[in-house]
């Protein structure tokens, strides 16, 4: 019977990908392991939401990740929107072992590791593995024979480190050669500058690293040959799966795919190693919103496509479809919600749809908030309820602060500098989704993932 690896989503973090790993990858994870998933928030600093990595977002799904020799447990986030997996690295000189910590730590001592190597230039890994990159990994200047890295996301986060080799263990499947980034400075859009060596005091509530698991040639996918992956996202913050290899057939409902769009010629604002589904209309509740199909398809730069991304948070739409979204959501939920009221308020610096209310009003006019289905080609991701809405921490209206303020989960990607929709993790709560590279399909199904991982505990 084939094995299936499912692990533990908890925050950040990707390093796997060995040389030799792409050969053996699918014989590890063609298996059946099941592992927990998390949704992990962070509380927000004194003037702003809380960060984690992407778009300001608040909360990420992470995985719990044995890495090195001796095993070192770390808390990685798990990003289908990124590629080359990184740690929060200290000890990166001479080698002096100690015990591992016995809970997940806040950076990576690699220099307790026996199987640690950094990579040297020149390398074909420095040269030609990470080709994928938006900036390549490059030699430093001599002396120095180290490879670098260089990361930054949307949110201007950075991170910089070297390119750097270890084994990877995930849940009860054999230990994994890879290469990932050994980050010795980063920089947080909303936390400041950081190092290793002072990373501690934010990284009590953030995670180590990040698990990059897009289609790029550094990504833990490519590294371990890994075909078929899946997972499953509990409601809030409750607990989730991840499978990675096998077929997943015997966890798995009945399914409705969406093919993986190609474009082989390379486009300025076309992402190709993305998971990028064809987006073809969106509906609320029963009406389909009046946009161009030219608006939902990538343009000749390639600009507007569709992707599927767990390390983003919320769903982002390009601006022209987030008006008429905007404007059907605000007209049909008239009765139900009151508008904010006021034009310069945006949360996020992209969500602007925002309304005021007692939770105890909105818990009970969620029953009734019109479903938003995204209509992809041969599925749909709908999204209803309690998804629709975010309360803005640290806000309220109101005598007395009697309010909180809530703000519909789709945001603009034009404010937010983006130039493509972005289905988030979010609304993808309660919903199996898995990512068919075999096939290049990605499939979706409702689901109650609390009773997934249920039976998963049980032993499913």
């Amino acid at each position: 019977m084939q094995q299936i690896l499912l692990l533990c989503l908890s925050l950040l973090a990707h390093a796997v990908a060995a040389v030799a790993a792409a050969a053996d990858g699918e014989a590890r994870f063609g298996g059946r392991v099941l592992l927990p998933l998390r949704v992990q928030g962070a509380p927000p600093p004194p003037q702003a939401p809380a960060n984690k990595l992407r778009f300001r977002h608040d909360v990420s799904l992470t995985v719990s990740v044995a890495v090195g020799t001796p095993p070192q447990n770390v808390t990685m986030v798990l990003d289908t929107g990124s590629e080359l997996s990184w740690l929060l690295c200290n000890g990166t000189g001479t080698r002096a072992p100690a015990p591992p910590p016995p809970g997940p730590a806040a950076a990576f001592n690699a220099s307790a590791s026996s199987t640690y190597g950094a990579v040297r230039c020149p390398s074909p890994e420095c040269q030609w593995r990470g080709r994928d990159l938006p900036v390549p990994p490059f030699c430093a200047a001599p002396p120095s024979n180290s490879c670098r890295v260089s990361l930054s996301y949307a949110d201007a986060s950075s991170a910089d480190g070297v390119l750097a080799a270890d084994t990877f263990l995930l849940g009860g499947a054999p230990p994994v050669p890879a290469l990932f980034g050994c980050v010795t400075s980063y920089y947080s859009a909303t936390g400041g500058r950081g190092s290793s060596g002072n990373a501690t005091s934010s990284s009590q509530e953030a995670a180590t690293g990040l698990l990059g698991m897009n289609r790029g040639s550094l990504s833990f996918v490519t590294q371990t040959a890994t075909r078929r992956f899946a997972y499953c996202i509990g409601p809030g913050y409750g607990p989730g799966l991840l499978v990675l290899g096998g077929d997943g057939a015997a966890l798995a409902p009945p399914l409705n795919y969406t093919p993986l769009i190609e474009i082989s010629q390379p486009l300025p604002y076309f992402d190709r190693v993305a998971y990028s589904v064809q987006l073809e209309g969106i509906r609320v509740g029963a009406a389909l919103l009046p946009i161009p199909k030219s608006v939902l398809a990538p343009d000749h730069t390639g600009a507007g496509q569709t992707m599927v991304d767990s390390g983003t948070q919320f769903t982002f739409l390009l601006a022209d479809a987030y008006g008429v979204l905007k404007g059907e959501f605000l007209n049909q939920t008239r009765p139900l919600l009151a508008p904010l009221g006021e034009p310069g308020f945006v949360f996020q610096g992209a969500f602007d749809a925002c309304f005021r209310a007692p939770e105890a009003r909105v818990a009970a006019a969620s029953r009734l908030l019109p479903e938003v289905g995204l209509v992809l080609r041969g599925a749909e991701v709908a999204v209803a309820g309690e998804k629709l809405l975010y309360r803005v921490p640290g806000e309220r209206r109101g005598e007395g602060g009697a309010e909180a303020v809530w703000c519909l989960t789709f945001g603009n990607s034009d404010m937010a500098g983006m130039s493509a929709y972005v289905i988030g993790h979010h609304h993808q709560q309660n919903v199996w989704v898995e990512y068919d590279l075999l096939n290049g399909r990605v499939g979706f199904a409702p689901a109650r993932c609390d009773l997934a991982t249920q039976r998963l505990g049980s032993g499913a």
